[in-house]
């Protein structure tokens, strides 16, 4: 069964994350769910990739109350059809979500099942593979008025959701996390040499926020297309805070092109064994550059904000990206932060 299959993939995701080696079967098309799209010809193939911080599907709202959102409506928020419309008929299922700030395998799972609802599809057509299976709670309130609600976010990892009818993911290809990097509050920045790695014992001390660095893990995979055996890279990052201000990836590092982005050693690799590309990040910083990744072979997407007016979520592609009449950002996200989205010609 598929979901034994991810269950057993997430798991041994949250051990890489620990340091020890997983194992981990290889995904295999589900009986259950129509396979390949063989027969597709070559010019309808398209790679439909979205990135978004989610917030654990929580809103902040100007008054200082939150709106909990529920995934098949946020969903219905950020995918669009070819036109960039959404809401219609034209409307078709990801490929990949490249997301940030989920509460854990639990609400991953959830909402790769809900997407499959979406489209008609059993559950466990999409997979879900995440930095931390079960991240330690940290904060207060996370500014909502309901602390219930508050409460929703005080977990926070990474994820990469995917669709097993068009893509494969075998146990090998999934790097464990990097972390972020940070300027440690009292250290002075000095071009850079002042950063460091924002994980323990670098991390914030105090007790409330401790476990805060775990929202900044990174993780990355390498898929394959199904139809055609092309690679697919996909990584999501979402960096602190204290990166608007100052650009950190690492002990003495500014991170490329001085944006506080850095790619794990793992993921370099396999990477580097990719042909398509796509890097999804909640950057917490404005104007890094379309550029940026340019030595990677990627090119950024997305023109409008997609937080309030800031724009510090970024989607990097190597491939041919479809055009975009609403700039490769969805306005109508029921996020904090507006999605990204590129669809890829293979």
């Amino acid at each position: 069964m598929l979901r034994r299959h991810r269950s057993t993939l997430v798991a041994a995701v949250a051990v890489v994350a620990l340091g020890a080696a997983p194992t981990v079967p290889a995904l295999g098309t589900p009986s259950s769910a129509p396979g390949p799209d063989a027969g597709v010809a070559a010019a309808d193939r398209v790679l439909r990739v979205y990135n978004n911080n989610i917030e654990n599907l929580v809103v902040n709202n100007a008054d200082g109350s939150c709106t909990r959102i529920s995934g098949p409506d946020h969903l219905t928020s950020i995918l669009v059809d070819d036109a960039g419309r959404t809401g219609t008929s034209g409307v078709v299922a990801p490929d990949l979500l490249i997301v940030q700030q989920v509460r854990g395998t639990g609400q991953a799972e959830a909402y790769a099942d809900q997407l499959a609802a979406k489209f008609g599809y059993p559950a466990g057509t999409y997979g879900a593979i995440v930095a931390w299976t079960d991240p330690e709670p940290w904060g207060s309130t996370h500014k909502c008025s309901s602390q219930s609600l508050g409460d929703l976010k005080k977990k926070q990892t990474n994820a990469i959701i995917w669709n097993t009818r068009t893509l494969s993911l075998a146990a090998g290809d999934i790097s464990k996390y990097w972390s972020a990097g940070w300027l440690k509050p009292g250290t002075a920045y000095a071009n850079g040499a002042g950063c460091t790695l924002y994980k323990p014992p670098n991390s914030d001390p105090d007790s409330t926020d401790y476990y805060k660095w775990k929202r900044t893990s990174a993780i990355a995979a390498r898929f394959t297309i199904r139809a055609t055996g092309t690679s697919v890279f996909a990584a999501t990052m979402h960096l602190p805070q204290e990166n608007r201000q100052n650009a950190c990836a690492g002990d003495g590092d500014r991170g490329i092109a001085n944006s506080g982005i850095h790619l794990g050693a793992d993921a370099t690799s396999l990477l580097n064994a990719s042909t398509i590309r796509i890097v999804g990040i909640d950057a917490n910083r404005t104007g890094i550059a379309a550029g940026t990744l340019s030595g990677y072979g990627m090119t950024g997407y997305g023109t409008a904000p997609t937080s309030g007016s800031s724009k510090i979520d970024y989607l990097f592609v190597k491939g041919t990206v479809r055009p975009s009449t609403i700039g490769h950002t969805v306005t109508g996200t029921r996020s904090n932060h507006r999605a990204l989205y590129g669809f890829i010609d293979y």
